[in-house]
């Protein structure tokens, strides 16, 4: 009541208490130091993350940092697309100023083809929401196929051996690699294929397979492949039967030319036979020189049954008995299949021509001499070295395989020498 009753004091105290209202009310309205407000940042910026096969997965990490100068809080993360998930952030998520918070983001495409979205992080940063766009393609998984699907062999003899291609190509979407490659018996083998080997999409390996049978027996199994492929393993089924092998004959097993002059020539015919199954001939050959083998076109293939004809030719290049093996490698289970050969070389023989004739019935005859020609009628030369007085004479001056014609005439005691004799034809023999 005193107060009232004093109303220039009044005045005076509104200013004391009204001032320091609209100050403080001046200063919760405005924001001079805006500086300490939360911002977030992300590293990386976008998240790329390329192919990724259908059905499985692909992971990247993502870390938000807070910039700015208060805790900011992470209210809410979605996605813009249902290929892409986040692992790893608990939500509500506070971070203070100047650190940080890492999580996952996964693509797991469901179809094929490219897929795009955005992580979209809502907070109470000044930069709220922070978005970061996604990116990746959806491929189908790698699948292998086999061409042919299978591979037979039919019939290979025992000791023999056959051989295939098999072809291997990746018709999927994704790379495929091939770890490893067997059999299930050891009578077929693999070459030509190095593993690992990874094959990108389209890409294909050509690699052989070989049978080679150790008894005679129908041998199948599988050819088993290993790989990355959504179809792993790839099974390729392998079928072959061994048979026995042929016989390889000789007739006859041995050959014997006899007497053969040195530098002459003896032919004795012979032939191979098969028995039991098709046999294969590679190589013929002979210890010695002296025999040569003839006739053969190798290699040769004699069904069972067939003979094939074939000569052994003796020449001797010295005098004295010669001997020889002649062998025959095949594929038959006798191989190698041999022949034996002998002759004997005998020198060559001294041929010589013996002549004789009349007596001249003329006087004074004291001798004779004798001439030789190659051709009849003439011309000769003179083969005697001195008149001789006998009616024979003996040349030993031929070669073997030549023909030739003598004529002879009588020399008085003055040297008077009369005509030629009627003429002589000697054929030598050869050798």
């Amino acid at each position: 009541m005193a107060i009232f009753g004093r109303p220039r004091d009044w005045a005076k105290v509104i200013p004391l208490v009204l001032l320091p209202l609209l100050f403080a009310g001046c200063q919760g309205l405005g924001n001079p130091n805006p500086g300490n407000s939360g911002s977030v940042t992300s590293s990386p910026t976008t998240l790329a993350f390329g192919n990724a096969q259908v059905g499985s997965h692909a992971s990247l990490s993502e870390t938000v940092k807070n910039t700015g100068g208060s805790t900011v809080t992470i209210s809410s993360a979605s996605v813009g697309n249902a290929a892409y998930s986040i692992s790893g952030l608990t939500l509500p998520a506070s971070v203070a100023a100047g650190q940080s918070i890492a999580f996952t983001v996964k693509f797991a495409p469901s179809a094929a083809g490219s897929a795009s979205g955005n992580l979209s992080l809502v907070s109470d940063a000044t930069n709220s929401p922070l978005t970061i766009p996604l990116s990746g393609t959806g491929v189908t998984a790698g699948n292998l196929s086999a061409s042919p699907t299978s591979l037979a062999f039919g019939n290979v003899q025992v000791g023999s051996q056959a051989s295939l291609s098999e072809t291997v190509k990746n018709t999927g979407g994704s790379t495929v690699t091939i770890s490893s490659a067997s059999v299930g018996n050891a009578a077929y083998s693999i070459s030509g294929l190095t593993l690992p080997t990874t094959l990108s999409t389209g890409q294909s390996v050509t690699f052989t397979v070989t049978f080679a049978p150790s008894s005679a027996i129908s041998i199948t199994t599988n050819l088993t492949l290993v790989s990355t492929a959504a179809n792993s393993p790839l099974i390729i089924a392998l079928s072959g039967t061994g048979t026995a092998p042929g016989q390889l004959g000789v007739s006859p097993v041995s050959l014997s030319f006899g007497d053969v002059v040195v530098g002459a020539s003896s032919t004795l015919n012979s032939s191979l036979g098969a028995t039991g199954a098709a046999v294969t001939v590679s190589s013929a050959t002979s210890t010695s020189p002296e025999f040569t083998i003839s006739g053969l076109s190798l290699p040769a293939i004699l069904s069972a049954g067939q003979s094939l004809p074939y000569s052994v030719t003796f020449t001797p290049q010295t005098s004295g008995t010669a001997t020889a093996t002649v062998t025959f490698v095949s594929n038959a289970s006798n191989s190698p299949t041999h022949q034996t050969a002998s002759g004997n070389g005998t020198p060559l023989p001294q041929h010589s021509v013996g002549l004789s004739w009349n007596a001249s019935s003329s006087q004074g005859v004291v001798g004779y001499n004798v001439y030789r020609g190659g051709v009849s009628g003439g011309p000769y030369s003179q083969v005697n070295t001195s008149l001789d007085a006998n009616t024979n004479y003996t040349d030993n001056q031929v070669v073997a395989g030549q023909t030739y014609y003598y004529v002879t005439t009588a020399v008085d005691g003055n040297g008077v020498e009369s005509g030629h004799s009627n003429q002589v034809q000697a054929v030598i023999p050869t050798p």
